[in-house]
């Protein structure tokens, strides 16, 4: 079927605050506007080429594999891979943050900026796969105030009450106008539907879902993120992904432009390139994801010898272990993890100092911490295969 948008006239609402623009401004407020009406999905039938198909089953079966092999290295795998793809979700949206910013954001170290954001970012993305269960209207709503519960509250708690438009200072002069507001709950309604269907490839189900709900842009702000939450969720949900979260946004960075290309097309009627971008995507973030675990691993194996002559169980041990999970540490985080004491973690850390592991730094709010570099140039590595270089 065809994802063409059909159009409705609209009008802005007239506000005491109008009174304060230009002459030229009011009046052009006051001309009527298109906002877009999405096609319905819960019951459309599309037909794909055989080429398409193929190329997204060896997609699937790349993600499928991926999430089987490295099971195993689920314990600080998982977190690493939540963080990279926030990360790459969030520089789409032009949030950039170094590995270091955002480590030492985890542990409470900053604060402020970009990197505490994109922590936010990782707390809607354990929402979703916590939620892939309930793929509903509710479980969306949850992922959305995860993300922005701490930045700006005022935002969530529900589907938008107002008209969103998508660049310029008028719905009239924008590149994109959303569905109206009052249109929102029913189209939510209808991408839902779409979304339990089990009639479907997984992968094109979760490419066009995601296209669908960037269109709606049911939120005043956070959809791109919140929406490549979702496709998350959906993975999840279709036993597609069962342990892991593979970094799908980070394939997505590698040509951003033809990732907006895509969506542009689906919403003129075509929805093929969405679901060949997201293939392409999910083939490229497996493979970085893979040079990356294989990166930790040869660093934890390095450790491992370089630390035989301490004892099994020694905090120390424990904390190079952690420093994949956490490459900035402080006390007061190496504590809690570690359930030491206070001179036990002191002197641990400065034990792997002693061998070269960590270092000593400080971190934005002039604290002492502890800095891994060969995990923070993994992760700086990664961000570079993506073509999203960002330094601290």
């Amino acid at each position: 079927m065809s994802t063409a948008l059909t159009y409705e006239t609209r009008r802005l609402p007239q506000r005491p605050e109008v009174e304060y623009a230009s002459r030229r401004m009011q009046l052009r407020r006051r001309e009527p506007y298109q906002a877009a009406i999405p096609a319905p999905l819960a019951n459309a039938d599309f037909a794909f080429s055989g080429e398409l198909l193929a190329d997204s089953d060896d997609a699937t079966r790349e993600l499928v594999r991926f999430d089987g092999e490295r099971a195993e290295f689920i314990a600080p795998f998982s977190a690493i891979l939540l963080r990279t793809e926030s990360a790459s979700s969030s520089q789409i949206e032009q949030l950039t943050a170094g590995p270091r910013a955002i480590a030492e954001a985890v542990i409470g170290e900053r604060s402020e900026g970009n990197a505490r954001l994109i922590v936010s970012n990782v707390h809607a993305m354990e929402a979703a796969l916590a939620l892939a269960d309930d793929i509903s209207n509710a479980s969306i709503i949850a992922m959305h105030t995860a993300l922005l519960d701490e930045s700006s509250p005022e935002l969530t708690g529900g589907y938008r009450q107002e008209q969103v438009w998508i660049g310029g200072a008028l719905p009239q002069t924008a590149a994109f106008v959303p569905p109206h507001h009052e249109r929102v709950a029913a189209a939510m309604d209808d991408l839902i539907l779409f979304m339990r269907r089990v009639d479907l490839p997984v992968l094109p189900q979760v490419a066009i879902a995601h296209a669908q709900f960037e269109t709606i842009h049911p939120f005043p702000d956070g959809n791109g993120r919140t929406g490549r939450a979702v496709a998350h969720s959906m993975l999840r949900h279709g036993d597609i992904l069962r342990h892991l979260a593979v970094p799908v946004s980070a394939g997505l960075l590698t040509d951003i432009g033809r990732y907006f290309d895509a969506l542009d097309a689906y919403r003129s009627g075509d929805a093929e390139p969405i679901v060949r971008v997201f293939a392409d995507a999910s083939l490229a973030a497996v493979a970085n994801a893979d040079q990356l675990a294989d990166d930790l691993i040869g660093l934890r194996r390095a450790w491992q010898e370089s630390l035989a002559p301490i004892r099994a169980g020694a905090v120390g041990r424990r904390l190079a272990a952690l420093s994949l999970e956490y490459p900035v540490l402080n006390a007061v985080t190496a504590e809690r993890l570690t359930g030491a004491s206070r001179p036990a973690v002191v002197n641990g850390l400065e034990t792997l100092v002693e061998y070269g592991i960590l270092q000593r730094g400080n971190s934005a709010k002039r604290n002492r911490t502890w800095i891994n570099p060969e995990v923070l140039d993994a992760l700086t590595a990664f961000s570079d295969r993506t073509g999203r270089r960002v330094r601290d």
